[in-house]
């Protein structure tokens, strides 16, 4: 999609959350088939481990297909000039967008200054946005952050990025110390929309934190004023999230299988062993399937992983 597609979607825009580890290549293949969001989001990537020996390694986070269409590639770190020469490489790749990882507080991407650290750095926020505009040329590049350091600080931080003219901004409504276990501040969103209003109107707001169903991002949006939400968590406990369905069994079992096919064919570089949190996923909810995971959890290759679900179809199916 040439130029901004962000304003050919039918607003409210639903959205898959880059999560590491979890919305790889091949998780989002499986969405394609069971209901896919209104756009991907790839693995956060590092710009620096992009341009060093291990590059190698980082391109295959990289890889969608044709159908993912619009995907927006996300990329961390801390280096204006690698933020420019990296989002020349998307813009080559095909991606739709370039989104800026500005609210991941793990340790070992603050330490880097990256992630939620340069909430507390706005002016090499701001170097960064305008660095990855030069190398981005006409893909539209947007930003995912957090309310704050350890407190609510829309009002300066929003400010500061949207002053930017971003074509979109993720807001997930938590603190930067602030863990899973404190609900998503979603008092907070209105006051994001209001703040969006005044300064850059033409850039879209999304919300994201604690939405566990469709109907209650459709809620969501219509309450705030959102443009749109980000759901992350809700999708990895429900593959099926997008499409709003209660698959039957049967469809469930064939999901394990057709996952681990397809983790082998997308040339996924995680061993084996990271497939298994999505077998949690899949096997639940219907009689035997606590005694199905355990046999899937023990499983040390995709042949298993079949002789495993055709056993179980063949003696819990009827």
């Amino acid at each position: 999609m040439p130029g901004n597609f962000w304003k050919k979607l039918k607003r409210p825009i639903m959205i898959s959350a880059p999560m590491l580890g979890v919305t790889d290549a091949s998780f989002r293949r499986m969405l394609l088939k069971y209901g896919r969001p209104d756009v991907f989001w790839t693995e956060f990537v590092s710009i620096d481990g992009l341009f060093s020996k291990g590059r190698k390694n980082l391109l295959p986070y990289l890889k969608f297909s044709p159908a993912e269409h619009p995907i927006v590639a996300q990329i961390f770190g801390a280096k204006p000039d690698l933020f420019e020469k990296t989002a020349s490489m998307v813009k080559d790749l095909g991606f739709d967008g370039i989104d800026i990882n500005m609210g991941c507080p793990d340790r070992d991407v603050v330490k880097q200054g990256a992630g939620a650290a340069l909430i507390k750095n706005p002016e090499l926020a701001k170097q960064i946005i305008r660095a990855t505009k030069r190398g981005a040329g006409k893909l539209p590049v947007s930003v995912k952050t957090r309310i704050g350091d350890t407190e609510d600080q829309t009002t300066e931080w929003m400010r500061a990025l949207l002053a930017e003219n971003l074509a979109a901004l993720t807001v997930h409504l938590r603190a930067k110390k602030e863990t899973l276990n404190v609900p998503a501040h979603w008092e907070y969103a209105r006051k994001i929309v209001k703040l969006r209003d005044r300064f850059a109107p033409k850039t879209l707001v999304f919300g994201n934190g604690d939405v566990k169903s469709l109907e209650q991002a459709h809620r969501l949006a219509k309450k705030t004023g959102l443009d749109g939400i980000m759901i992350g968590r809700g999708v990895l406990e429900d593959p099926w999230f997008f499409s709003q369905r209660s698959p039957e069994i049967r469809e469930r079992l064939d999901s394990v299988v057709e996952h681990t096919k397809v983790f082998g064919k997308v040339g996924n570089p995680r061993n084996f062993d990271s497939l298994k949190k999505y077998f949690k996923r899949y096997a639940t909810g219907f009689s035997g399937a606590k005694d199905l995971r355990e046999c899937l959890m023990r499983a040390k290759s995709s042949a298993e992983v079949r002789k495993t679900i055709c056993k179980f179809s063949k003696y819990w199916i009827s």
